[in-house]
């Protein structure tokens, strides 16, 4: 594919797969990301790609694409949701420095590289031990094992940074 067939396919398609996107998560900007993300991967793999039905596979490619983001989020979430405290015997201060590490702890999760979350939250959401995550993966304990000590030091050295 060249850079001129490429940005005819870009052109012709780019509204379609960013609107096909959009009606499905009601996002703007995810949208257009997924969609820009999706026209990225196809420049990536072009010399591996037939030029027929290519819209079928940008169809594709946005739609895997938004499920993988729908479930970091969902994952991102139940993290979230599992901390928390009561209210009821804290100040308003407590409360809000709370509030204000939960938020910042939440982005740092999706922010972090995404063999450092998948091992850190199927850890964490889920309890499985390393030995666990390293079978449904298709790692060895060790890689397991350090993927989450830079996970937990990716967390470590931004929060303390941060104060």
């Amino acid at each position: 594919m060249t850079p001129e067939e490429f940005k005819n396919i870009f052109d012709a398609n780019f509204d379609e797969i960013r609107n096909y996107i959009f009606y499905r998560c009601g996002d703007k900007e995810l949208a257009t990301d997924i969609a820009q993300e999706s026209f990225l991967k196809l420049w990536e793999k072009r010399e591996k790609i037939k030029l027929t039905n290519i819209k079928g596979l940008l169809f594709k490619m946005a739609s895997e694409l938004f499920i993988n983001q729908y479930h970091h989020q969902k994952r991102t979430r139940k993290i979230v949701e599992n901390i928390g405290f009561d209210h009821h015997d804290y100040s308003p201060e407590e409360i809000l420095s709370f509030e204000q590490l939960k938020e910042k702890y939440e982005s740092l999760i999706e922010k972090m590289p995404d063999n450092q979350r998948v091992v850190f939250l199927m850890s964490r959401i889920e309890g499985l031990q390393y030995r666990e995550i390293a079978e449904r993966i298709g790692l060895s304990v060790k890689a397991v094992e350090k993927r989450m000590g830079n996970a937990l030091n990716y967390l470590r050295t931004s929060l303390i940074s941060e104060n």
